[in-house]
């Protein structure tokens, strides 16, 4: 929370533009998909700049070529969105809990995002997100799920993943691509506001001809396992540990 009211006070006489442009462009009939993302993209690094968050990012040559293809990076805290929107130059979309869709700003960016929002206890709601998700994948859209479901609140440790968040994928047979998140959490779960570095890896994607035939737990136990590997292999707990 402090760093979050950091980037706000650094940002103080900018906030009224940045505010007003955030509410003009959830007029999603008069701006598209490429302008709305382009205000978040530019902001993003804006942010994280004056939040003291340096991101070290990794792996956007292993990014398809074409669009319509789902990210799943592990899912660490807030600020796990503002790492992938400072680095990722094609528009994505994200999947969001219903909690989120009446938060102050966080629902004109849902707006800005055309974001899927998803109640988990509602299964045929679920379902219809899935749906939803599956054609919009196919049409060329990108997405970000976080197949956790939830933060981790273990560091850099993973949650499972779960099968159900690897549907629309699946029906949609679009590359999967494996997102790494190192040190996420620290940003905005913790109460410091220290200089920090967040790695980000976009991993080599499983295309259709990968994971044909698995099932989706499976395929969530091997992009989770990819991730956890390659976490161990360069979070800096890890490598201390390792000498």
């Amino acid at each position: 929370m402090k760093r979050i009211i950091l980037m706000f006070l650094r940002s103080f006489f900018q906030l009224p533009y940045y505010l007003y442009k955030l509410f003009a462009l959830c007029n999603i009939e008069k701006y598209d998909a490429k302008t709305r993302y382009a205000f978040l993209h530019h902001l993003a690094p804006i942010a994280n700049r004056r939040g003291r968050v340096t991101i070290e990012c990794h792996g956007l040559e292993n990014l398809p070529r074409e669009n319509g293809y789902v990210m799943f990076p592990n899912h660490q805290g807030m600020f796990d969105v503002l790492a992938v929107l400072e680095t990722h130059e094609q528009p994505f979309v994200t999947v969001m809990k219903k909690e989120t869709k009446n938060v102050f700003l966080l629902r004109n960016v849902i707006t800005l995002f055309q974001a899927e929002i998803i109640d988990r206890e509602d299964i045929r709601q679920s379902m219809q997100v899935i749906m939803n998700m599956t054609k919009r994948v196919k049409a060329g859209e990108n997405f970000v799920i976080f197949a956790e479901g939830t933060r981790s609140r273990k560091g850099n440790e993973l949650l499972e993943f779960k099968g159900g968040s690897f549907k629309s994928a699946m029906n949609a047979r679009c590359p999967i691509v494996p997102v790494a998140l190192i040190d996420s959490f620290k940003a905005f779960d913790t109460k410091s506001i220290k200089k920090l570095t967040v790695q980000i890896h976009y991993m080599k994607p499983l295309y259709y001809e990968d994971y044909k035939g698995m099932k989706s737990v499976e395929i969530a136990e091997l992009v989770h396992d990819r991730i956890q590997e390659l976490i161990h292999q360069n979070a800096p707990e890890f490598q201390n540990a390792a000498q």
